[in-house]
Formats: structure tokens, C-alpha cells, sequence
């Protein structure tokens, strides 16, 4: 992430030269780090929304609510708010900018098929994603990628308003065209093939965190081994899944059984289950 905001300082600065007004460049960042912190305040409402995700109260739903009670208790963090999701397909997701903010959700599907100890495991990881304010990491992510993107498509479009702008044009003005078309180029290159991977890659690494977290809050390292060794055997995508929010599900819910991929927002699922067994070897 550093060296990704490394590139984009370059790739700013690079502009201001090139064009004589570094100000655009600033102006873009701007506006995507002000559309960045309102997605980050909106997270929540729109995962719930595309979700379909369901309110519960402790009475709808006993079991789930008294396993998120105690972990948050365990943890010294306030009572998240919980949600079901109507489908068959076993996940779980968790939301927030902040533990006071924080929302979890777990499938119906996934209630059918884990015992308490794997629904604790799950919830755990969950609730790590909430403590390691995984959020506002996903965010920063996004506001970078989508930064480089939006500087790439304004770099092409100026070039080529000074390439067919009319007119008489010296050489200076050639000159800013080339610059501005190997701006577009580089930042296209780094939007569209770089961005995805090093998200995808931050993704992955907050997953292990997540599942140490949960590990630790537990106690019992194997709940959520065993989960993740169910969720490889009966995963499948959800009905109302969604790319842009795949991230925060536990198990990739648009194809859980690629997480091989170079672009995927899962680590594989053996490689999980053997860290938590290596974690639970130490207690």
C-alpha cells in the first residue's frame, strides 16, 4: 500500500510536469479521497442492502445471537448488530467502520450445516475483520485504485482533446500529448492489472488475519478449521453475490471454488485450515 501511494504521488507529479498545472492531478485525488470516505461511512448500508440481509433481535434467532454475544464480551466490544441472510449457500460477512458501528451476518445456509463451535469460529473471524478494522483498510484500497483509474481516463481524454483540438500546434504541444497518452497508458496499466492484484493481495492478507483473530478470541482454533473445511465441501455462490463486496464474505461468494486465482479476495481454503492448525499446535 505504501508503494502503491508512492506510485500515485509519481504519477501526479509526473502530470503536473508534463501538463504545466499539476492542480488537475490534485483535484482528482481529491475527489476520489472524498468519494472513498463516503463509501467508507456507506459500507455498511450497502452490503446490507445488496446482501438482502435480515435484522434478528435474540429471540428470532437464540443460537446465533448468544454466539456473537459472548465473543463480543469475550473481546470487550460492543454488541454488534446481527443479520441473517435467506440462502442456502454457507457464508458469513461482517461490516463497519468501527467495532461502535460494527454488523454481522451469517447465511441461513450456513446455520444449517455448522455445529456451535463452527458457528463460533466463523463469528470470531468475523468480529477479528471488525477489531482489525479491515474496513477502513479495504477502503484506503479502493480510494487508491480507483485514484489511478480516474487520472488514467482524464490523461487519455486530454490528449486527445490536444491532438484534435484545431488549430495551430508547436511542438511543445505534440509534446504534451505524448506525455499526457504515456500518463493514460501507465496509470491504465497500473488501474486495470496492478490495482486489482495488489487489492486482491491486501484482501488475502487480512483473511489470515482475520482467521489468527478469531483463533485467538476462541481458543479453539479447530471451529474454525472445520468450518472452513465444510465451507470448501458445500460452497457455492449466493444468490444476490456481489464482486464488489466479496471481500468481506468469509468464503468467496461468487466462485467459491476458485481461490487459486491471481485476482482472488481468498487465500485457498487448505492453506487457512493449515495455519490454524499450526496456531492451535502453540496453545
Amino acid at each position: 500500500m505504501f508503494g502503491f501511494v508512492a506510485l500515485l504521488g509519481g504519477l501526479a507529479y509526473w502530470w503536473g510536469e508534463a501538463s504545466g498545472n499539476g492542480s488537475n492531478a490534485i483535484m482528482i485525488i481529491g475527489f476520489v479521497a472524498v468519494y472513498a470516505l463516503f463509501q467508507y461511512f456507506v459500507a455498511s448500508s450497502l452490503a446490507i442492502a445488496m446482501s438482502g440481509a435480515v435484522p434478528i433481535e435474540k429471540s428470532d434467532n437464540p443460537r446465533l445471537w448468544r454466539i456473537v454475544e459472548n465473543l463480543s464480551i469475550t473481546e470487550g466490544m460492543p454488541m454488534p448488530k446481527v443479520y441473517v441472510i435467506p440462502d442456502e449457500a454457507p457464508n458469513a460477512f461482517a461490516t463497519g467502520r468501527d467495532p461502535k458501528h460494527a454488523v454481522v451476518a451469517a447465511t441461513t445456509g450456513l446455520l444449517a450445516i455448522m455445529d456451535d463451535k463452527e458457528l463460533e469460529g466463523v463469528m470470531a473471524h468475523e468480529l477479528g475483520h471488525v477489531k482489525n478494522y479491515d474496513i477502513r483498510v479495504s477502503t484506503i484500497v479502493f480510494g487508491l485504485v480507483s485514484a489511478v483509474g480516474v487520472l488514467a481516463d482524464f490523461a487519455i481524454r486530454m490528449a486527445f482533446f490536444s491532438n484534435h483540438g484545431g488549430g495551430r500546434r508547436d511542438s511543445n504541444d505534440n509534446g504534451l500529448g505524448v506525455a499526457l497518452i504515456l500518463i493514460g497508458v501507465v496509470a491504465s496499466i497500473i488501474a486495470w492489472l496492478i490495482g486489482p492484484i495488489v487489492s486482491a493481495a491486501v484482501s488475502r492478507q487480512r483473511e489470515y488475519l482475520a482467521d489468527a483473530t478469531g483463533a485467538h478470541t476462541t481458543r479453539y482454533p479447530e471451529g474454525l478449521a472445520s468450518a472452513l473445511e465444510k465451507l470448501g465441501k458445500y460452497g457455492r455462490p449466493m444468490r444476490r453475490a456481489s464482486s464488489s463486496m466479496a471481500h468481506m464474505y468469509i468464503n468467496d461468494p461468487v466462485k467459491p471454488g476458485l481461490t487459486e486465482r491471481l485476482f482472488s479476495t481468498h487465500p485457498p481454503i487448505p492453506e487457512r485450515i493449515a495455519r490454524l492448525r499450526a496456531i492451535g499446535s502453540k496453545f
